[in-house]
């Protein structure tokens, strides 16, 4: 066992010992089957932004727009490349390139390796910096920095660039399928663009308004409008401007964070950036969570988090249909180790 206490208002071992699926095991066959049954229309809606969105590195300092080369060989660049070059009778002309891609820069799942917190796991009276289900910094999430755990987080280098989560990576996620029932809760028809924080009250609010039925196993996702506002500033975001506009989570509602976990969802993404508003209220007592939805969902509960999706057509189709569910099918990308990923979320109605 990696840990002899677990968080508060944890699932850690509910799963298993060795679980690194988290919430997305209640993606079972019958929550499929229930996605299944939604398909009624056969249409399909693309809800990822182009993946060179949001533009520049405003939003994020340490992320950047994705960069297309061409793939190489003896100094020749593979776009529009005549194969008559390496054998005359060829009539081939290929096109062939590589990506340099931040994985979390656009629409994106969260993988579970992406927050874990300073706890106490193994009951010495010292905490350490570990991830859901007691999985360890240094151990399991290994990056080029030791950042020892004292007062002073002092960094020292472990050589190398490289990083990879040897558990709670991303293919995990990929593995599952991420395909199942989703739910969609539309703020934006009910608070528009205003800027609002969006705690438990308000929330059930939207869920009474539209009489949406939210089942354990369900996947959520909230239109905000903050990414089509995104698609709006044609990739040169105003900061100033997002910062004023459009609903986020309430990471420091406690009846919130309660009503997630008890509602068994599975997973919960939306088209804003980081689902929560950040930065969050004032937290209290001695130490507290920075981003405490992502602490709560990513490292109690295993909750994947999905951020900057694109839900606008999506929404106005369920609202003229007077609907709510649909498929949806969102896997991310089979790559081992990688602590997130870009996505291509599918609904089909």
């Amino acid at each position: 066992m990696r840990w002899k206490n677990r968080p508060e208002g944890s699932n850690w071992g509910d799963f298993g010992a060795d679980d690194q699926l988290g919430r997305a095991n209640l993606i079972t066959a019958d929550r499929v089957l229930a996605g299944a049954r939604e398909i009624r229309a056969g249409r399909s809606f693309c809800l990822s932004l182009p993946l060179d969105y949001p533009g520049d590195n405003k939003l994020n300092v340490r992320r950047h727009p994705p960069v297309l080369r061409p793939t190489t060989r003896d100094g020749f660049a593979y776009v529009n490349f005549p194969f008559a070059r390496l054998e005359e009778a060829a009539s081939d002309v290929v096109s062939d390139d590589q990506v340099l891609l931040s994985l979390q820069y656009s629409t994106q799942w969260d993988s579970l390796a992406h927050v874990g917190a300073r706890f106490d796991a193994d009951g010495d009276g010292k905490p350490e910096s570990v991830y859901y289900n007691g999985y360890r910094a240094k151990a399991d999430i290994v990056g080029p920095t030791d950042y020892r755990d004292d007062e002073r987080f002092a960094a020292h280098a472990c050589g190398g660039e490289h990083s990879h989560a040897d558990a709670l990576g991303i293919e995990n996620m990929a593995v599952k399928g991420m395909q199942g029932r989703g739910v969609l809760l539309d703020l934006v028809a009910h608070f528009g663009r205003e800027h609002r924080t969006v705690g438990y009250d308000d929330l059930m609010r939207v869920v009474e308004a539209d009489r949406v039925d939210i089942a354990p196993g369900d996947m959520l996702v909230l239109r905000t409008g903050f990414s089509e506002m995104v698609l709006e500033m044609q990739r040169q975001p105003d900061e100033e401007k997002l910062n004023r506009h459009c609903s986020a989570l309430d990471g420091r509602d406690e009846r919130l964070l309660q009503w997630i976990t008890d509602s068994g969802i599975s997973a919960l993404a939306a088209d804003n950036y980081a689902v929560e508003r950040f930065p969050a209220r004032p937290g209290t007592g001695e130490h507290y969570p920075l981003l405490p939805l992502h602490h709560h969902c990513l490292f109690k509960l295993g909750l994947p988090l999905g951020e900057l999706w694109y839900l606008r057509e999506l929404a106005d189709w369920l609202r003229a249909a007077g609907r709510s569910h649909f498929m949806l099918t969102a896997p991310p990308l089979r790559l081992p180790g990688a602590m997130g990923s870009p996505v291509t979320p599918i609904a089909t109605v």
